[in-house]
């Protein structure tokens, strides 16, 4: 998988200057149409088995996957449009349970597709021979509740390429939000398959300026690590927007399904998409990472660890994918507010 990563800038003397690596302005689910965004997908939460999901519709309004009548007029009395399936998302649940306990194949993921209601399960070009007949029956054994989908190019992590923040004994990787603790101690995060590479990062390529040190890393079962800034170096909430200044980020939260939201990476600079999937699960040649955000955005090696966001809003950290920013490709997200409640921090 390829991974988005925050750039640094040096200051006129010894001082660093590190900005997360963002793209321009995205359209947030908050401004679109129709009712409130927050207030509908908590209502699918309250509906419970009733509800399959929600996501964006082309016009910007909060879609609800409903299961019978009355929930369905709930959401549309909450401003949202419903739409009846056949699935809960209990069922969707258990059939994507059944695919965690029966597939650990590396170059596939799944999650729940809720604008078909069922689970979409990807192979990507690596899945061959008896491991695709295999990963074949075993979604049929799901029936309609999953599909499959192939994916061109191979499901792995990058990390390297581009500017990046340097792992001390080698390999390079991207920042992806600069954070901090009630206490006021400062700390930047990236991908745990980054952290997991030395103790130590740098902002220069022969390792002579210390950026940070790592105090957490989580690889695989999630990914996401954090570094204690080093003494001397500027760290201020911000972005950088590759020629177009800083983007300023103040909040965090989980992106929906259908928003549009965009990163930038040092190697293929700002990119747009569109978010596809939430607690998707990725089985890597490393092990399995579970609860990512799986999007459109392309993004190609060096671009790891970096960030994923829309306007001032925070959502995630470059986790890896497939394909590359020539043809399109699939890249998927840690949660960034999964990192900040493990690490008691927050953004700025």
């Amino acid at each position: 998988m390829r991974r988005t990563r925050v750039t640094w800038a040096s200051a006129a003397a010894a001082a660093v200057t590190v900005t997360a690596v963002l793209a321009g302005p995205a359209q947030s689910a908050s401004t679109s149409a129709g009712g409130d965004p927050a207030a509908l997908s908590k209502l699918a939460t309250t509906l419970g088995a009733r509800s399959a999901g929600t996501y964006l519709d082309a016009s910007g309004r909060m879609t609800v996957t409903v299961t019978d009548a009355s929930a369905a007029r709930a959401v549309t009395a909450a401003g949202g449009v419903a739409k009846l399936v056949t699935r809960s998302s209990a069922e969707l649940a258990s059939a994507s349970a059944t695919l965690d306990r029966t597939v650990s194949t590396p170059g596939t993921s799944w999650g729940v597709d809720p604008k078909t209601n069922q689970v979409l399960v990807t192979a990507d070009s690596t899945v061959t021979g008896a491991q695709l007949t295999a990963l074949q029956a075993a979604v049929a054994k799901l029936g309609g509740a999953a599909r499959l989908e192939r994916t061109a190019g191979k499901l792995t992590r990058y990390i390297s390429g581009g500017q990046a923040i340097y792992a001390g004994g080698g390999g390079r990787c991207s920042l992806g939000f600069n954070v901090r603790n009630s206490a006021g101690t400062y700390y930047f995060l990236t991908a745990g398959h980054c952290t997991n590479i030395s103790p130590n990062w740098y902002s220069n390529s022969s390792q002579t300026s210390l950026l940070g040190t790592r105090t957490g890393s989580s690889f695989p079962g999630n990914d996401y690590g954090i570094d204690r800034y080093a003494a001397g170096v500027s760290h201020p909430g911000n972005v950088y927007l590759y020629g177009s200044g800083t983007q300023d980020i103040t909040s965090a939260a989980t992106p929906a399904v259908g928003q549009t939201v965009r990163r930038s990476g040092s190697t293929t600079g700002v990119r747009s998409g569109t978010v596809t999937q939430l607690n998707a699960t990725v089985n890597y040649a490393e092990g399995r990472v579970s609860g990512l955000i799986r999007t459109t955005v392309c993004a190609e090696p060096g671009d790891s660890g970096g960030s994923l966001f829309s306007g001032t809003t925070a959502h995630g950290l470059t986790s890896g994918g497939s394909g590359n920013c020539r043809t399109g490709g699939v890249t998927y997200f840690q949660p960034v507010t999964e990192a900040l409640g493990a690490y008691g921090v927050s953004v700025y």
